[in-house]
């Protein structure tokens, strides 16, 4: 396996939790998938705010590590955060955001991610490791 690239963010929970505020449904359906805002929406207080800022500082960090940030057609729900059976987090890309990671994989190989997650109110951490593995 062969380390392609990597993306860490770290997120201020305040300040998701002010876009839920303020913006409540039109911000989670903007950023979020629906498998993402069940996750969060399964929990209360605090910890539904560390579900959403966790999710928000992966997004960021997959971003990064695909070299585009949000743009080039990237966009925050083109990158879905979702538990494998053993519970482990790991990520879905669609659209823009699977394309370019296709265009980062030498020829002959499938990209594999690593995805961590972790908070403590008030921040949240994500980072994201990109390899390549033979296919």
């Amino acid at each position: 396996m062969t380390l392609i690239s990597a993306g860490v963010d770290l997120c201020d929970m305040r300040r998701i939790a002010q876009a839920l505020e303020r913006f409540g449904d039109r911000f989670t359906q903007r950023v979020f998938t629906q498998q993402e805002r069940a996750k969060a929406e399964s929990r209360s207080g605090q910890a539904r705010i560390g579900a959403y800022a966790k999710r928000w500082a992966a997004k960021e960090a997959c971003a990064k590590a695909l070299g585009t940030g949000f743009a080039q057609g990237v966009a925050h729900s083109q990158i879905g955060v979702h538990n494998l059976p053993s519970g482990q987090p790991t990520l879905v890309l669609t659209g823009a955001a699977a394309q370019k990671l296709a265009q980062l994989m030498p020829p002959g190989t499938v990209p594999h991610i690593v995805l961590s997650m972790t908070d403590e109110p008030p921040y949240a951490l994500a980072q994201v490791l990109v390899s390549a593995r033979k296919a």
